[in-house]
């Protein structure tokens, strides 16, 4: 008895990876939720599909895809696909906050790996937020660069609010070998996936 032979699949569709700069307070799916706006309202991508998940009051680097494999291999944890995120924390970092975050932080859904962590200055290249914030009292802040290798529900902001020091603004810079280099806010480029 032979076995059945395949049936033959349409036209292939092209693997398409693309890198959009989402701003804040946009969701990272198609389709509003009845109080913030998706992507759909700002992209025109029928076919395409979120690598991952950038948080509503998170802005930058969000991976689209048209390829399942691409995005299952892109959000697999098991990838340990490095993430730099720039965060702009209340508070003046010290040595032990550093050290704590480099080493690993237990959080409630258990220890995250090490990240590599350091202090820098504002970015020069980075857009003015949208809508500006009005602080009626200045606090002390600072910018951190930090790399992580897994992608927990707003990891980065859980583990420095453990540390003392609550993240005020995150933005995404890369994914893997994508970051937003002369990507403008709202705006996005294909990649070679």
């Amino acid at each position: 008895m032979s076995r059945p032979r395949p049936r033959p699949r349409g036209a292939t569709v092209p693997t398409r990876l693309v890198a959009y700069n989402k701003p804040m307070d946009v969701l990272s799916q198609f389709t509003d939720d009845g109080h913030w706006p998706g992507l759909g309202r700002f992209l025109d991508m029928p076919g395409m599909y979120p690598a991952g998940r950038l948080d509503r009051d998170s802005e930058g680097l969000l991976l689209l895809t048209n390829d399942g494999v691409l995005q299952a291999r892109l959000t697999d944890p098991s990838s340990h696909t490095p993430k730099t995120y720039l965060a702009l924390v209340e508070g003046v970092p010290d040595a032990p906050a550093i050290m704590a975050l480099r080493a690993g932080i237990t959080l409630a859904d258990g220890p995250t790996r090490p990240a590599e962590v350091d202090q820098v200055d504002a970015p020069a290249w980075l857009w003015p937020r949208v809508p500006p914030v009005r602080h009626r009292v200045t606090v002390p802040d600072a910018w951190l660069r930090l790399t992580i290798t897994e992608g927990r529900n707003r990891q980065v902001r859980r583990m420095c609010a453990h540390v003392g020091l609550p993240v005020l603004r995150l933005v995404r810079w890369s994914v893997g070998p994508h970051d937003l280099d002369g990507l403008a806010l709202g705006a996005w480029r294909d990649l070679i996936p």
